[in-house]
């Protein structure tokens, strides 16, 4: 299975994803978070770091473009690109020594990044719908169609 929708009804359903995911990633992984402001990305975000096992505080990135976690053998790395001016930013950042398989990388607004990330695994796209959301899951190669297939036998 390539690709996955469902609808989340409200912020603690989107945080409880997020630990679904966190199960099926175990922690690896490049997953692009898609979406207007507001929609829920941070909070996808912070349910998977917790879902990961994570027991502090989950801060948004916005002012520091990535916030790391080291939980146990896991390290993941939480980016939000929404202040990035140019994406040619991300080689001052050292970009490229967060993605091995060894790391997990969620990254907000990807698109302001184009050219220097490399493709996903998982491109989750969040939309409005009626009182919650609508997450679109794409998987852009083998890991990424297994998760999708884990997520939504767990979805049934």
């Amino acid at each position: 299975m390539s690709e996955v929708t469902l609808y989340l009804a409200d912020e603690q359903a989107m945080s409880d994803f997020g630990t679904r995911i966190a199960r099926v990633t175990q922690g690896h992984g490049l997953i692009f978070l898609v979406g207007n402001l507001g929609m829920g990305k941070t909070t996808l975000s912070r349910g998977i770091i917790r879902g990961l096992g994570h027991l502090g505080a989950v801060k948004s990135p916005t002012f520091t473009l990535v916030e790391p976690y080291e939980i146990g053998d896991i390290r993941a790395f939480h980016f939000d690109l929404y202040r990035l001016v140019d994406p040619e930013e991300l080689e001052f950042l050292g970009i490229r020594d967060y993605f091995d398989d060894d790391a997990l990388c969620l990254i907000e607004w990807p698109d302001k990044g184009a050219g220097f990330l490399p493709k996903p695994d998982l491109t989750i796209t969040i939309s409005p719908q009626d009182s919650g959301r609508s997450l679109n899951i794409l998987s852009q190669g083998s890991r990424g169609e297994a998760w999708c297939a884990a997520l939504a036998l767990e979805t049934n």
